[in-house]
């Protein structure tokens, strides 16, 4: 019994070995073209060297990695990212029981990471298109606020969630019932209402007496205190020209940190906005007004933010299973005016900036989510060749490369499991 023991406890200390072994492992990537998406731009036949999940080198003296690929001149960029969006929290958008994003009492502490399913069907569909990780926002409830995003890369890994309670988010605008007024004047309300609590509790820590008195203030109160303190983005959705301008002066008034969703009059304010280091997270398809809020949106709306100074981070609207075609839409960006730098970073370096981040681009210390493309990633022929997500390579087979495959390939089985 005690060899048994001693059998078992030694085939665990091998797994664990290899384990830690397999997680330790280097690699390198050479003969690539990096876009780097910093100030140094794009190297040409440059070789990257990863190790524990983190970019440790880049055109190293000498390679000493534990495997090299050889990029053979191929494509390399950070991994693009996702945002805005409710992947893991909606299965199918049409059973409810599958959707996870809202509820009706959602507040401002609403929490959606706690139901994120890494093994939703649209996450390695969503590989496929070059993300590696996702800003998830969810849809709240009745409140204004409607609970706070969360960071999750697409490895599929049960422990893929990064960051919750990333930053708020509030949905601000036109109402189809009430004043949009009464929005902005309880968001005003709540600011100021929280500063004169915090300079009240800060006083009775000062007094002795009166520090036994002092409460923890409640879970809502937190949050707040937190955008106060610029600990979290208030990520506001609000379209029209006046609603921006109120966001920007309650910016600068409780030095927010700031990041406007939709803005579709953002172009009339654009000097604005870049004054005040704003960035605009938007989709680039959008042509034609979908409401009286947006009666300024264009194709080029992108480039235009862009050329006067305003970081842009570009995402996909509608339904979370369109996600894997956001860099089709940054390819229609790119002709409608953005310059292909622009146009990566608006999918990478200008997202991660915006939500706080350890990745978008290629640098040494940053986490190892990259991936090698065919060609051009804006290109709509263009294939993912490999991707890297926190140093580990995945796959982008997915439910429908299997449905592809089972119904293209001659089988034994019945018609009905083929046709």
């Amino acid at each position: 019994m005690k060899q048994l023991t001693l059998f078992k406890s030694s085939l665990i200390a091998l797994a664990l070995a290899s384990s830690s072994a397999s997680f330790a492992q280097s690699f390198a990537i050479t003969h690539a073209t990096v876009h780097t998406v910093t100030e140094q731009g794009v190297l040409e036949n440059a070789t990257v060297v990863v190790e524990n999940g983190k970019v440790i080198a880049i055109n190293p003296e000498t390679i000493n990695a534990d495997s090299i690929i050889d990029a053979k001149g191929k494509v390399l960029t950070p991994g693009l990212i996702g945002s805005m969006n409710q992947l893991g929290l909606v299965e199918v958008s049409a059973v409810s029981r599958s959707r996870d994003a809202s509820d009706k009492k959602a507040n401002i502490t609403f929490d959606a990471s706690l139901a994120f399913n890494p093994r939703s069907t649209v996450i390695p569909y969503s590989r496929k298109g070059g993300i590696t990780s996702n800003v998830v926002a969810p849809r709240g409830g009745d409140d204004m606020f409607k609970g706070q995003t969360f960071v999750a890369d697409l490895s599929g890994e049960f422990d893929s969630v990064r960051m919750n309670n990333n930053s708020v988010v509030i949905d601000l605008g036109a109402k189809s019932k009430g004043s949009r007024a009464l929005s902005l004047q309880n968001l005003q309300f709540k600011f100021e209402d929280a500063v004169k609590e915090l300079a009240k509790a800060n006083k009775k820590t000062t007094n002795t007496k009166d520090q036994k008195e002092a409460k923890e203030p409640s879970r809502e109160a937190q949050v707040i205190n937190a955008l106060l303190a610029g600990e979290k983005a208030l990520v506001a959705y609000a379209d029209r020209a006046t609603d921006l301008l109120a966001l920007l002066k309650m910016k600068e008034q409780f030095s927010l940190d700031l990041v406007l969703v939709g803005a579709a009059d953002a172009v009339l304010i654009a000097d604005k906005i870049a004054d005040a280091k704003v960035p605009v997270v938007m989709t680039a398809l959008d042509n034609l007004p979908g409401s009286f809020d947006a009666l300024h949106v264009s194709l080029e709306n992108a480039a235009k933010l862009t050329q006067a100074g305003v970081s842009v981070a570009l995402t996909v609207n509608g339904d979370t299973h369109k996600l894997y075609q956001l860099r089709f839409h940054v390819g229609n960006a790119i002709a409608n005016g953005l310059s292909r730098d622009t146009a990566l970073a608006s999918v990478t370096a200008n997202v991660a900036k915006a939500f706080n981040l350890d990745s978008g681009t290629i640098a040494v210390g940053k986490t190892a989510d990259l991936v090698l493309w065919s060609a051009d990633p804006f290109e709509l022929s263009t294939k993912v060749s490999q991707m890297w997500i926190n140093g580990q390579e995945y796959s982008t087979h997915s439910r429908q490369d299997a449905l592809r495959d089972r119904y293209t390939t001659p089988s034994d089985m019945p018609k009905a499991y083929i046709k």
